[in-house]
């Protein structure tokens, strides 16, 4: 089987914010190296046609590849402050209104021109150049013109303020900032918001990595929405805790990362960011990643991209272990996907499944479990091969892998239901990297492990969970598991064991 292998390093930006697919009607253009087009001198009567028609200097994909050719470099490298938030929130409140009003544009668009059978190419340019167009091309200008000037002024206000505006932000505040970029992070890397979440290591005391590190590191990566937070690094009956205990000579740390970016995206700045690490911390003799859903995802691609770049972090890498993460895909995104292309076949109703567009792309990508670049950079738009094309990424060997799955009935029943619903996200073959084709992951059996009785998210708390999972830590690839069967555990609470079947 011949890998298809590319090593471009493509921003996540292949559509306007907010995955908008309108055929460039109403879009607010800008010049190179200035801010949008002026209106305090602007007439309100005779001249505003003509200074509408100045902001068409610029087409859809020439403002896309602006937006693109700076999105990394525009990610900040500091933990976020209350300053940082408010000015994001501003930014993102505004952004809302233009998004709905792209909406309200294209379903006006469908119901005035498809009964006449006006809905076509020629017809649609005529719109945008006509009166009706531009007024909503007009209210988009207005409002993108009243963020920028909103988030200029907390811009000033955090400069000057320092003491207020510089503070770290509360746990709560953090906690919701996180599920902002799992919902839309790629727009917010796009349009340069303050709430873009850069990718940094944090200690069990909730503070960014700074200290020298040595020996054996485990790095806990979280899923979609979440945060370093989520592991809740400082109590006692957490997994880092658990395996501090286990292995007082070994250092826990806490990955936290946009979850709306591009998995692969993600996977490649995990890559960079170990190499760095491994650079200034030349005495790490090892490092085991542990991935909660779509941080199993990322902890894979880094290492697929580590592999391809000959990367020497890899080298020092013993266990990668991941808890309901997605290998084959989530059944509720292929559900929404389904529902979405559904909609966008109806009549008068086409326009709505833009909205699933708004989604983010890491959402996106987690339809078929896509860690490559390949599976996505090639398409127009924002979607994801479908999953026949989808290219395989094998697991690095050396390195020992085990996966994780839960379901939620408390007994072991084998059945295609219980296999489908799973942990009521991910299914178990999923979770357990089956596949019938090419992309079967090849983990052996005695590395799998089903927990009954727990959901997704009872994955990162499941005392049962954290047991095994320090365990597996402790043994370090010793044992061999070749020869044994996947494990299943039951609740306590049925007075069944943890067996092997």
């Amino acid at each position: 089987m011949t890998t298809n292998i590319y090593s471009t390093d493509l921003p996540d930006a292949t559509h306007d914010s907010y995955g908008s697919n309108f055929s460039n009607e109403g879009v607010i253009h800008y010049q190179p190296g200035t801010h949008p087009v002026e209106t305090s001198n602007m007439p309100i009567h005779g001249d505003l046609y003509e200074h509408l028609s100045q902001l068409d200097a610029l087409d859809e994909e020439e403002l896309v590849r602006l937006l693109a050719d700076g999105a990394d470099e525009t990610v900040k490298s500091q933990p976020l402050s209350l300053g940082d938030f408010f000015e994001g929130l501003a930014q993102l409140a505004t952004m809302g209104v233009v998004e709905v009003t792209d909406i309200v544009e294209s379903m006006h668009r469908e119901i005035m021109l498809r009964p006449i059978g006006r809905f076509n190419e020629n017809h649609l340019k005529k719109w945008h150049g006509g009166v009706t167009g531009r007024v909503y091309g007009l209210v988009r200008h207005v409002m993108l013109l009243v963020g920028n000037n909103l988030s200029s002024g907390l811009r000033l206000y955090k400069n000057v303020a320092t003491q207020t505006s510089s503070q770290p932000l509360p746990h709560g505040l953090k906690k919701l900032v996180n599920v902002f970029n799992g919902v839309m992070g790629d727009h917010l890397v796009n349009n340069n918001n303050s709430l873009a979440i850069p990718m940094a290591l944090y200690d069990k005391e909730g503070l960014p990595q700074r200290e020298e590190l040595s020996g054996r590191i485990i790095i806990l990566c979280h899923g979609l929405c979440l945060s370093y937070l989520s592991w809740h690094p400082a109590e006692d009956n957490s997994l880092g805790q658990a395996i501090s205990r286990s292995q007082p000579e070994s250092t826990v740390l806490y990955l936290d990362y946009n979850t709306g970016r591009r998995i692969s995206r993600s996977g490649r700045k995990l890559s960079k960011l170990l190499q760095d690490l491994v650079d200034n911390n030349p005495n790490i003799s090892q490092i085991d990643l542990v991935g909660h859903s779509m941080g199993g995802l990322v902890a894979r691609s880094a290492l697929f991209y580590a592999k391809q770049d000959r990367l020497d972090w890899m080298k020092r890498v013993g266990n990668l272990i991941t808890l309901g993460s997605p290998h084959h895909g989530a059944v509720l995104e292929r559900i929404g996907f389904l529902v979405q292309d559904i909609i966008s076949k109806l009549p008068f109703a086409g326009s709505l499944a833009h909205l699933g567009d708004m989604r983010s792309a890491g959402i996106i990508d987690l339809r078929h479990g896509s860690i490559r670049d390949a599976d996505w950079q090639s398409l127009e738009g924002r979607g994801v091969v479908p999953q026949d094309f989808r290219h395989p990424a094998r697991l690095p060997s050396g390195i020992k892998t085990y996966f994780v799955a839960s379901a939620l009935i408390e007994t072991h029943y084998d059945s295609k239901v219980t296999n489908l619903l799973g942990d009521s996200l991910v299914s178990v073959a999923s979770a357990l990297g089956e596949d019938d084709g090419e992309h079967n992951l090849f983990v052996p059996e005695g590395r799998k492990a089903i927990f009954y009785g727990v959901n997704h998210m009872g994955l990162i708390h499941s005392r049962r969970v954290r047991e095994q999972v320090v365990a597996w830590l402790l043994d370090n690839g010793k044992s061999d598991y070749a020869g044994r069967d996947r494990i299943h555990s039951y609740p306590r609470s049925l007075g069944l064991v943890a067996e092997e079947i």
